[in-house]
């Protein structure tokens, strides 16, 4: 499919690895013309109470009505398990205190998945670069899972 987005250009941030560098490589296969800026620094735990991710969601979706008329769209794409260093230092993390090691503790977050495995970067990329195309234009303000069936609620 022609995503339309050849000759267009993107700023990828965090693109030197992980989800980042998926979405960047997923664009780039499109002809889109990719400016990247990668600065390694420490993953920090944001704390966001659900007032505040609440209104951060409330925040973008409001902008996205006011960007749309401008060919602008505005979406959240909401990953859950992805193989990814990200996730290796997260397994690593909840490893303090047990007796798992990492392989038991990786394949059991799988498992615990209703896909019973972990997404590849790959497919967070080309739904970020169909997010991106022109057939989705009319896609704006919303929060998307990619997360392999894992939340449970129905919003």
């Amino acid at each position: 499919m022609d995503l339309g987005i050849s000759g267009k250009n993107a700023l990828v941030c965090g693109a030197s690895r992980g989800l980042g560098k998926a979405c960047a490589l997923a664009l780039a296969r499109e002809g889109v013309n990719i400016v990247s800026r990668s600065v390694k620094i420490p993953q920090v735990e944001l704390g966001l109470s659900n007032g505040a991710r609440s209104g951060l969601v409330g925040f973008a979706a409001g902008l996205a009505r006011q960007t749309v008329a401008r060919n602008v769209t505005i979406n959240n794409l909401l990953p859950g398990i992805f193989d990814s260093d990200a996730q290796y230092r997260h397994i690593r993390g909840m490893l303090t205190g047990t007796n798992k090691t990492f392989e038991e503790a990786y394949r059991e977050r799988a498992d615990a998945s209703p896909a019973r495995r972990y997404g590849d970067p790959a497919e967070f990329g080309a739904y970020c670069a169909f997010l991106c195309s022109s057939q989705s234009g009319y896609i704006t303000g919303q929060s998307l899972l990619i997360d392999g069936g894992s939340y449970p609620g129905t919003f």
